[in-house]
């Protein structure tokens, strides 16, 4: 069975940072492609990140350009989401999911598995 977890969320000030952490288990992780994704009270979930297999290729929202980046640790199974200079407009749940092959995608519907969010919150 395939799980993923995040962690690192938090209540923090604007202008701080916080680094998410998604560990994986249960399939292959060096294999697929990762992302990160988000989801603001009352909006739609949200493209954040995402990262090649092998960490070669990044690509990320407008919105976070800049600001966050994205890495991975294929002997740990784990991907990361260094977040810094952050805003109250960052507020959200974030997600971690698994693509269905190498490369990352913008689109939701080619992740295939997903974690349960963590809780970032950014105060003014």
């Amino acid at each position: 069975q395939v799980q993923l977890v995040e962690s690192g969320g938090g209540l923090v000030q604007a202008g701080d940072s916080l680094r998410l952490s998604c560990a994986v288990s249960g399939r292959t992780f060096s294999r697929y492609a990762m992302g990160w994704f988000r989801q603001a009270p009352g909006k739609e979930r949200e493209f954040v990140a995402h990262i090649s297999w092998n960490g070669g290729s990044t690509y990320f929202a407008d919105s976070v350009k800049g600001r966050f980046t994205i890495s991975r640790d294929n002997a740990k199974n784990t991907v990361y989401l260094q977040m810094n200079s952050l805003k109250p407009e960052d507020t959200a749940v974030y997600y971690c999911a698994q693509s269905r092959d190498g490369s990352g995608w913008l689109d939701e519907w080619r992740y295939v598995y997903w974690g349960q969010g963590t809780q970032v919150t950014v105060s003014s």
